[in-house]
């Protein structure tokens, strides 16, 4: 099996327009097929390839480049672990938010539906609390709020109630044990899209995501040099949203903000109006394509 297979591939590469001495971040190295592909482009350029999981720290070791450098840490911290290699301003930032494949198919990583394994979901599985704690220590209204905002449930209220019922009587740590608590919310048919929601719901709570994503994107706007590009494939609403308002507007919420002669402060241009989606061809081949929304900016 392969590690991981790069969605749009082609597409983020040419969306980066890649100067062979520029500076580049790939803030999600995950399999590491982004990065190799910018690292055989670059000459006297350098890449700096974030990730806060150990095993993709093992994957940048197939990586044979001196114009590579992997940065084991949350791409949060973009500006704090640029600074520490004395990088001031880059070319181009590229964000690929999906899980990478050998996530999912790691039983004992917890993100899958498919395997039972421990109820963990840590993108960095040494530090942070994983997901069985947040199941079985979270209030009913948290647990209601999480599901209902970050995998838009539609059950959400009924499933947080059962949560807390069902871990009353047993502590609920593993995927199978999980899944059997929730059995009577889970429509009948419609499995796999109601556990992949409520899933998701749990890995952005434990990851802390969306919060991360707004940090890395205002740092991104900070370090490209003007003309640089930002390229952030998402691969649901809630971050799709994200992106958009802030290459849109500058900011999250609320509208764009504009200085005394009217003209908009924002640090970004939005290069394609419509995000990038998969080929045809391209969701044939890779079904984790489907969801998928490129989009590109760049600094004006």
């Amino acid at each position: 099996m392969e590690y991981h297979r790069p969605v749009m591939l082609q597409e983020c590469i040419d969306a980066l327009a890649i100067k062979p001495d520029g500076v580049y971040v790939d803030v999600t190295f995950g399999g590491g097929g982004h990065s190799s592909v910018i690292a055989s482009k670059l000459t006297t350029g350098q890449l700096y390839s974030f990730d806060q999981d150990r095993d993709a720290e093992e994957q940048s070791k197939k990586i044979d480049s001196p114009a590579f450098t992997f940065v084991r840490a949350n791409f949060r911290d973009l500006k704090k672990y640029l600074r520490l290699y004395k990088v001031k301003e880059v070319d181009g930032i590229l964000a690929d938010l999906g899980v990478s494949s050998h996530q999912f198919n790691e039983a004992e990583r917890g993100f899958s539906t498919r395997f039972d394994g421990p109820l963990d979901m840590r993108m960095d599985p040494e530090s942070g609390m994983p997901a069985s704690e947040v199941v079985n220590t979270y209030s009913q209204e948290q647990l209601h709020r999480i599901f209902g905002i970050y995998g838009e449930v539609k059950n959400a209220k009924t499933l947080a109630g059962v949560i807390v019922s069902q871990r009353a009587r047993n502590p609920i740590e593993t995927i199978g044990e999980f899944k059997q608590a929730i059995s009577s919310c889970t429509p009948r048919g419609k499995e796999n899209k109601y556990l992949a929601q409520v899933f998701q719901a749990l890995r952005i709570e434990v990851n802390d995501e969306l919060k991360a994503l707004e940090e890395m994107l205002e740092q991104a706007a900070e370090v490209l040099k003007p003309g640089g590009r930002l390229v952030v494939m998402s691969y649901h609403s809630l971050e799709d949203r994200l992106v958009k308002n802030f290459i849109a507007k500058g900011k999250f919420f609320g509208e764009v903000e504009k200085d005394l002669f009217g003209n908009e402060k924002k640090p970004l241009d939005a290069v394609n109006r419509k995000p990038i989606v998969p080929s045809e061809q391209e969701l044939l081949e890779n079904s984790r394509s489907r969801s998928a929304k490129l989009r590109i900016a760049e600094k004006r």
